[in-house]
């Protein structure tokens, strides 16, 4: 077999003192696509950790209630340089939505459908609390939590409920004022429960009087004298302390004019499903004359601005109360007259 030799065509020339020539034909271009390409990929690394860091949720915390609505509040890191913030609502049926920024002030918002639109005003933190009914179902006497999270999160279970199915196991499980805290990861979750009617206190028997053994004649003789004692003394008192009576009705007079506002039962017969925490609110506002500032309800019940401020709101939603502004803070009223809010 005889080897064959191909011709070999050197591009490179090399001349007689040894140097080697290079062709140089594309590496013009080459030199000019490389910066650009290195250029992309620096604002690629930069843009992507900013992307990500723009908007998380730091906390998420959510508290049902027995009539089927679930309390949300959550604290978000957003970022400081954008002036608005759009946030994706757990549902549609929203009342009650506070925004508050990191200095403590309430921020502007509007929400279109599922969406809420904040005006950040440079905050880096903002805090949003909301109610929501679309999160609770019912059949029969099942009640059905359906949520989908992003971010794990924790869930306050309504008083006297028991829980009798779920689908996620829970990372951590506790029970705070007789109600159930649940700490869940992300993801889809549904929990299903039914409330427990609360145990009615056990009846006194009524006393007979007929029955043997029991003799109630000297009670009564001694009722019959304190009775008699007791109009002898009115009648002299009001001979002798004429002019103190006049004085003492007028001043009840007064406060009878003063009191112009419902009486807290006729309140809670107006709104029979008023959540117990509202109702010691009202009973509040009432024995203070029927009118405090809401800084006197924060330092009463020891709540935050935002806790405070959504269960005002909720009351004046209810038609029960009103809210006026006196020396730059918020006065709420108890009403007169109770009317349903359209």
């Amino acid at each position: 077999m005889n080897a064959t030799i191909e011709p070999f065509h050197r591009k490179e020339t090399l001349v007689d003192d040894g140097m080697l020539f290079v062709r140089t034909e594309g590496i013009l271009n080459t030199m000019i696509k490389v910066p650009i390409l290195l250029a992309g990929l620096v604002i690629i690394a930069i843009g992507l950790p900013f992307q990500a860091s723009a908007s998380s949720t730091r906390t998420l915390d959510l508290t049902m209630y027995s009539d089927g609505s679930t309390h949300i509040s959550s604290q978000i890191d957003v970022d400081p340089l954008s002036p608005d913030f759009e946030l994706e609502l757990f549902g549609p049926s929203v009342d009650n939505f506070v925004t508050v920024g990191e200095d403590g002030f309430l921020l502007s918002s509007e929400i279109n459908g599922t969406k809420a639109f904040i005006e950040t005003f440079g905050s880096s933190s903002i805090t949003v609390d909301y109610d929501i009914h679309d999160l609770i179902s019912k059949e029969g006497r099942v009640w059905t939590f359906s949520f989908n999270a992003t971010s794990d999160y924790s869930v306050v279970m309504p008083s006297n409920s028991i829980i009798v199915g779920m689908s996620t196991i829970p990372k951590n499980m506790e029970l705070i004022e007789e109600q159930t805290k649940l700490e869940l990861s992300s993801g889809p979750a549904e929990i299903n429960y039914i409330l427990e009617a609360p145990s009615n206190p056990i009846d006194t028997p009524p006393i007979d009087p007929n029955r043997p053994g029991e003799d109630y004649t000297i009670p009564i003789i001694l009722g019959g004298l304190i009775a008699a004692g007791a109009v002898g003394a009115s009648i002299i008192f009001k001979r002798t302390k004429t002019k103190s009576s006049i004085s003492i009705q007028e001043e009840t007079t007064k406060n009878v004019i003063k009191k112009e506002f419902a009486d807290p039962q006729e309140i809670f017969d107006f709104v029979p499903d008023m959540r117990e925490d509202d109702k010691k609110i009202v009973q509040f506002i009432s024995e203070s004359g029927g009118q405090v500032f809401e800084s006197e309800l924060r330092k009463k019940f020891v709540q935050p601005r935002t806790t405070m401020w959504r269960a005002v709101k909720r009351l004046e939603r209810l038609g029960v109360i009103e809210i006026t502004k006196k020396d730059l803070q918020n006065l709420v009223i108890l009403k007169k007259d109770l009317e349903e809010e359209e």
